[in-house]
């Protein structure tokens, strides 16, 4: 077996080079792509009818009391100082207080982050495993009658809204059949026993030893998240199909029929492992798209997440808590996006 020459150093060099490069080109884009998201959301908060001022002062206070609290919330600098201060409080971690909870934002944050998590990420891997086999069984044979079927099931999926498939599934699974424990998370008997480690309740019952508590927990929380994995596996299903459809028409897969491989064969071995780059940005949209759209879902089922929380800042007008939640769904939406176009880099040479 004849043995390669290895690179020369000059090769291996500019090789580094410009994986280094592309390396700072990612960094400094999703530094400018998180300094845009900061000053959108300070801009936000200058752009909404909402005088925090008068918010913060009432309809009846004085002239000299507003232009207090106005210096000492730096309302009279100008918009460069004022963003420059918006900066250090958030490196500093300071979001606001929340006008709802008399709580500091961060602190609400963290508290409902954990259950928006642990929803969308049960939802995701539902949705991941059977958007995924739906996909293979439709581009098996396209035009058959299973990919009709798939077909369907996917427009279904992705056309039907889901607060009213919400209220559907708890009629029929909470109301008539008994078979979901309803909405929250936990029953009240549980709720106040319980001691949080992680926020997510599924490990928390589980740690605690309580069997009981754990089966509760997941009685709760798989109707939602069916619910929410269908929304995901449709999308899934539909973009995986049309990309495995569009591989199948390359010139290699004519060559593999032409050698006599089975079409599951060629599907599997051939066409899948070249729609890699596709389906990782696929999943990482699904999955944005489940941390951030989970709110009719999240009010539905009176989940204690991020969405419901941003809900009822909106109704009651908690700039405070609607900035917060809106940076920390655009980080995550940000961050997940540039960890698939990484995964994407390193699974498809093509791109490289």
């Amino acid at each position: 077996m004849a043995i390669l020459p290895a690179a020369p150093a000059s090769a291996r060099s500019q090789l580094f080079w410009r994986r280094g490069r592309r390396g700072i080109t990612a960094l400094l884009s999703l530094a400018v792509t998180l300094l845009g998201l900061l000053l959108f959301t300070f801009m936000l908060s200058h752009l909404s009818p909402i005088d925090p001022v008068l918010q913060l002062a009432g309809e009846h206070a004085s002239a000299s009391t507003y232009a207090q609290i106005r210096q000492q919330l730096g309302a009279d600098q100008p918009l460069p100082l004022q963003f420059w201060h918006y900066l250090r409080q958030l490196l500093s971690g300071n979001l606001g207080v929340s006008a709802i909870t008399g709580q500091p934002v961060a602190a609400d944050l963290l508290r409902t982050f954990p259950a928006t998590f642990e929803l969308a990420t049960c939802a995701m891997l539902v949705g991941t495993f059977g958007g995924i086999a739906l996909a293979l069984l439709a581009a098996w044979k396209p035009g058959s009658l299973q990919d009709n079927l798939v077909r369907f099931i996917s427009l279904l999926g992705y056309s039907v809204p889901v607060f009213w498939l919400g209220l559907l599934g708890l009629l029929l699974f909470y109301a008539g059949l008994h078979w979901s424990a309803g909405p929250g998370r936990l029953d009240d008997i549980y709720t106040w026993t319980m001691e949080p480690v992680t926020g997510m309740v599924l490990i928390d019952s589980w740690l605690s030893g309580d069997r009981q508590m754990f089966f509760n927990a997941l009685a709760h929380l798989w109707l939602p998240v069916a619910i929410l994995g269908l929304l995901s596996m449709a999308t899934i299903t539909r973009l995986l199909r049309a990309a495995l459809l569009e591989e199948s028409n390359k010139e290699y897969v004519t060559l593999a029929q032409a050698k006599g491989a089975s079409r599951g064969r060629i599907l599997l071995l051939h066409i899948f492992p070249n729609v890699r780059g596709t389906l990782i940005t696929v999943l990482a949209l699904s999955y944005t798209s489940l941390l951030e759209g989970s709110v009719l879902t999240e009010t539905v089922f009176a989940w204690p997440g991020v969405g419901r929380y941003m809900t009822t800042a909106l109704f009651a007008a908690d700039t405070p808590a609607i900035l917060g939640s809106t940076l920390l769904i655009g980080c995550c939406f940000i961050v997940i996006n540039a960890l698939s176009d990484g995964l994407t880099w390193l699974a498809d040479p093509r791109t490289r």
